[in-house]
C-alpha cells in the first residue's frame, strides 16, 4: 500500500492550497443561485420646475448652478443606488398641480430611459407661473396613493403668491397613509431669482414690484383697515407691504410644516448616498424574493489561495533564507579561532 502521507508533495502547504483553490473553482461552477428576501422601493418622484427653482444658490461640480440643475445631477445617482426590482416614476410640479411623465417602472431594466428623462427636465415645461407648493404636495400625495408608491418631492418650498394670513390650506387626506420624503432644495440665504422673457432669454432678476409680496386672495386681514392706502371697496388689503418674495431661499420651516401636516418626512438636499439613507428611513419598502448569484464568493476565495501559494509563501521562504544567511555569516565571524584583523601590516603578513 502506498504511503501517501510521507510523500514530499503532501507535506508541502502549496499542494493543499492549490487543491483547495481547485475545489473552490469547482464549487463556483456548480453552485446554484440562492433565493433571498430583499427590500425594494416603489417611488413616485416629483420635481418643482417653478421660476424660483432657477435661483443659482447651490453648487454643482464646484460651479454655481440652479436648484433644478442640482436635482438633475443628484437624482440619477439616487436611482442608481437603489436595489434592482425597485420601481421609479417621475412627474412635474408647477402652479398647484402635478403631472406624471411616467408611472413607476423597474429601475435596472429601464435606467437609461430614467436617466435621459431626468437630464431633459427643464423649467420651460411649466404650464403656469404660480407656485402653490402646499396644494402641489397634497395633489402629489393623492396621486402617489393611487399608484401604491412612496413619495419623493423636490422643492424649495417657495409659495408664489404667498400664503394668505389664514395659513396653509387644510389637508383632506389621512396623514401618514402615504409615506415619503420632502427634499428642500436651495440655499438658506436670500438670493436673486433670474428673470426670463417670453422667449426664454434671461433679462435680469426679479425686483420687489415684479411679484406679490403678500397674498391678495380671500378675506383681508383684520388689521387691513389700519394700513396705508386702505379702501373698503377698492383696496381692502391696503397698500402692498415691503417684502422679500422676489428673492429665493429654501423655505425649510414651511416645508417642515407641510411634512407635519401630511405625515411625510423632511430632509435638506444632500449627496445621493445620504438621500438614499433618509429616504429608506421615511419610505415604505416592498419585500421581494430574488435569485442571488453567490458564485463569485468561492471563486474569490480561490484567488486568495493562489495569491498565498504563489506570492506570500515564496516571499516568506526568501525572507527566511536571507535571515539564515545573515545568521550564518555572523556566527562564522564570532566562532572560536577566528580573529578579525584590523591592522594593515598584519594583513600583509
Amino acid at each position: 500500500m502506498l504511503d501517501l502521507a510521507n510523500r514530499p508533495a503532501f507535506r508541502d502547504p502549496r499542494f493543499w492550497l492549490l487543491a483547495a483553490a481547485l475545489v473552490c473553482v469547482a464549487i463556483g461552477f456548480i453552485l446554484p443561485k440562492v433565493r433571498l428576501n430583499r427590500q425594494v422601493y416603489d417611488i413616485m418622484a416629483f420635481v418643482d420646475i417653478t421660476k424660483s427653482m432657477n435661483t443659482r444658490d447651490v453648487m454643482v461640480d464646484g460651479t454655481p448652478a440652479s436648484r433644478l440643475e442640482q436635482i438633475k445631477q443628484v437624482l440619477p445617482r439616487f436611482v442608481a443606488g437603489l436595489p434592482c426590482q425597485s420601481r421609479f416614476g417621475l412627474g412635474l410640479f408647477t402652479e398647484r398641480r402635478v403631472f406624471v411623465l411616467y408611472d413607476p417602472m423597474e429601475i435596472c431594466e429601464n435606467f437609461s430611459s430614467i436617466d435621459s428623462s431626468i437630464a431633459n427636465l427643464d423649467w420651460r415645461m411649466a404650464w403656469e407661473g404660480d407656485s402653490y407648493v402646499t396644494k402641489g404636495v397634497h395633489a402629489a400625495i393623492a396621486l402617489t396613493e393611487r399608484l401604491q408608491s412612496s413619495l419623493l418631492f423636490f422643492t424649495d418650498g417657495h409659495e408664489a403668491p404667498p400664503l394668505p394670513h389664514t395659513g396653509m390650506p387644510p389637508f383632506e387626506g389621512e396623514p401618514g397613509k402615504v409615506q415619503g420624503l420632502l427634499v428642500g432644495v436651495g440655499g438658506k440665504s436670500l438670493s436673486p431669482m433670474p428673470k426670463f422673457d417670453e422667449e426664454g432669454r434671461e433679462i435680469g432678476v426679479y425686483g420687489p414690484r415684479d411679484v406679490l409680496q403678500e397674498s391678495r386672495f380671500g378675506v383681508a386681514p383684520t388689521d387691513a383697515k389700519d394700513r396705508p392706502g386702505y379702501h373698503p371697496r377698492n383696496a381692502p388689503f391696503g397698500a402692498m407691504p415691503e417684502g422679500n418674495e422676489h428673492l429665493g431661499q429654501v423655505k425649510e420651516k414651511h416645508l417642515k410644516e407641510i411634512a407635519a401636516q401630511t405625515g411625510l418626512s423632511y430632509a435638506p438636499m444632500s449627496s445621493p448616498d445620504g438621500l438614499i439613507d433618509v429616504f429608506e428611513a421615511a419610505a415604505s419598502p416592498r419585500e421581494v424574493v430574488v435569485a442571488t448569484d453567490i458564485r463569485p464568493y468561492p471563486v474569490a476565495l480561490a484567488l486568495v489561495l493562489l495569491v498565498i501559494s504563489y506570492g506570500v509563501l515564496p516571499l516568506r521562504d526568501r525572507i527566511v533564507r536571507s535571515l539564515r544567511q545573515i545568521h550564518q555569516s555572523l556566527t562564522s565571524r564570532s566562532a572560536p579561532g577566528s580573529r578579525l584583523t584590523t591592522n594593515p601590516e598584519e594583513r600583509k603578513n
